[in-house]
C-alpha cells in the first residue's frame, strides 16, 4: 500500500467515525416525517393498542415511534374496494375517532394537529404531531361534501386511488391490467372537481397508487405541489406502484415530494423470486407454524429465525433505499424526497429497517453517501413541511 492509498484509506476512516458520532445529534435535531403508516387500519382497528409494546406483532407502537425518532406521524386511513357506499365514508371518521381517542389518552406523547406551525409547536412541545391522510378516493364516495369534511377533521392528504380504480380516476394496478377503471383511463370531470376541490381546501393531492393517465391529468390539473406518499423508483423495480423517471422530473418541476416506501418488492425487483424460491424450500416448516397459530409478521419472524443465514439474504439492504434517494435526487433534485415507510402495510423491509424505531440508520447511511447535514434535513421531514405549507396558503 502506498503512502497516498494509506492516506486515503485513513481519511475514509475518519468520515465513518464522524458519520458514527454525529448521525445521532443530526437525527434528534432534524423534524423526521414519516407521510404514511397503516398501523390504524391494520393494526388498531383489529384490537390492538398502540400504548402496548407490538413488538412481533406490528411496526408500530407508541414507544417505538419516540425511539426513531418519528416527529411527525401521518396516520393512513384506509378500506379496500369492498367497503361500498355507505361504508368505507363512515369507516374513515370511525378510524379519525380512533386516532382522536389515542392522542386523548397520551396527551403526554401525541398531539393532533392540523397546520405546519402546529406541528412544528408539537415538536418543541417533544411530541410527535399526528395527522392523518386518506388512502383511497372511494373513501369519499363520490360526493365533494364528504371531502370537505373529512378535511375538517384533519385529514390532510387523499390518495387519489388504491389499487382499485374510482369511478372519476384509474388506479395503476387497473391501467396494468387494462380493465377495472370505468369509463376511461385518468381523471374525468368529476376527478378535476376533487383536485380543484383539495387545492382550494389545502389538501394534498396524493399521487401514489394512481395510474400513470391519472398521473398526467393530475400534474395538468393542480395548481399546487402533489403529494407521493409512499411509492419508489420503478429504474430499479419496475413496479406499477412505482414512477418511471419521466414522472419524477415531473414531480420535481411541479414542485412536490417523493416519499419512499420501505417496501422490499418496491426497493428491489429481484426480492419476489428471493422470497418465493425461500418459502416454497421451507413450505412444510412453515405449514406446521400456521398450525400452531402463527400468522403474518410473527410467522415470517419465526421461519427467519430458524433460518438466520438464508433469510439473511433475502431481504435488500439498506444501502437500495438510499439509491433510490440518490436517483430522484439526480432526476428531480434534493428538494423533492422524502420518507414514506408504509409500516404496518408492507410485509417486508430492507435489512435494518425493522421497524419505526430503526429511523436513525437512515440518517447515519445519508452521512455516509456523502449527503450535507441541511440536505438531510430537507430528506427527512424539511421537504415535506415546504408542500404542506404551499398547500396550505390560500391561492
Amino acid at each position: 500500500m502506498n503512502i497516498k492509498s494509506s492516506l486515503s484509506l485513513a481519511a475514509a476512516i475518519g468520515l465513518l467515525a464522524s458519520c458514527s458520532s454525529s448521525y445521532q445529534t443530526l437525527h434528534q435535531k432534524s423534524i423526521l416525517v414519516d407521510t404514511h403508516n397503516d398501523v390504524l387500519s391494520q393494526v388498531v382497528m383489529e384490537g390492538h393498542s398502540m400504548e402496548k409494546d407490538l413488538t412481533g406483532i406490528a411496526h408500530t407502537d407508541l414507544a417505538r415511534l419516540r425511539k426513531g425518532g418519528v416527529d411527525v406521524q401521518v396516520f393512513a386511513i384506509f378500506c379496500d374496494e369492498t367497503y361500498g357506499t355507505g361504508r368505507a365514508f363512515r369507516f374513515a371518521n370511525q378510524q379519525i375517532d380512533s386516532l382522536e381517542a389515542i392522542v386523548k389518552r397520551n396527551p403526554d406523547k401525541l398531539q393532533l394537529v392540523y397546520t405546519p406551525a402546529e406541528a412544528r409547536q408539537a415538536v418543541k412541545n417533544h411530541k410527535t404531531a399526528a395527522l392523518s391522510g386518506v388512502e383511497g378516493g372511494h373513501m369519499i364516495e363520490d360526493n365533494l361534501d364528504n371531502l370537505t369534511h373529512l378535511y375538517n377533521r384533519g385529514v390532510r392528504y387523499l390518495t387519489l386511488t388504491w389499487n382499485n380504480s374510482v369511478a372519476w380516476a384509474s388506479s395503476a394496478a387497473d391501467e396494468k391490467k387494462g380493465s377495472g377503471y370505468h369509463n376511461k383511463k385518468g381523471l374525468n370531470d368529476f376527478g378535476k372537481q376533487v383536485v380543484k376541490r383539495m387545492n382550494e381546501l389545502g389538501m394534498l393531492v396524493d399521487l401514489s397508487h394512481v395510474g400513470e393517465q391519472t398521473f398526467w391529468d393530475v400534474i395538468n390539473t393542480t395548481s399546487k405541489p402533489v403529494l407521493v406518499s409512499h411509492s419508489c423508483a420503478a429504474t430499479f423495480s419496475p413496479h406499477h406502484r412505482n414512477l418511471t423517471d419521466d414522472q419524477i422530473k415531473a414531480v420535481g418541476k411541479n414542485g412536490g415530494v417523493i416519499h419512499l416506501n420501505f417496501f422490499s418488492e418496491f426497493l428491489d425487483s429481484a426480492y419476489t423470486n428471493r422470497m418465493s424460491a425461500f418459502m416454497a424450500k421451507h413450505d412444510a416448516e412453515i405449514k406446521a407454524l400456521r398450525q400452531k397459530g402463527l400468522s403474518g409478521m410473527a410467522l415470517r419472524d419465526a421461519i427467519f429465525q430458524q433460518y438466520p443465514n438464508e433469510s439473511g439474504t433475502i431481504n435488500p439492504p439498506l444501502s437500495l433505499l438510499i439509491d433510490h434517494i440518490d436517483h430522484i435526487v439526480k432526476l428531480a433534485g434534493i428538494d423533492h424526497v422524502g420518507l414514506g415507510s408504509d409500516y404496518d402495510g408492507i410485509s417486508s423491509t430492507p435489512v435494518s429497517l425493522d421497524d419505526v424505531s430503526t429511523y436513525p440508520v437512515i440518517t447515519k447511511a445519508l452521512l455516509e453517501r456523502g449527503y450535507k447535514k441541511k440536505e438531510i434535513e430537507k430528506i427527512l421531514g424539511g421537504n415535506f413541511l415546504r408542500i404542506w405549507e404551499a398547500n396550505a396558503k390560500k391561492s
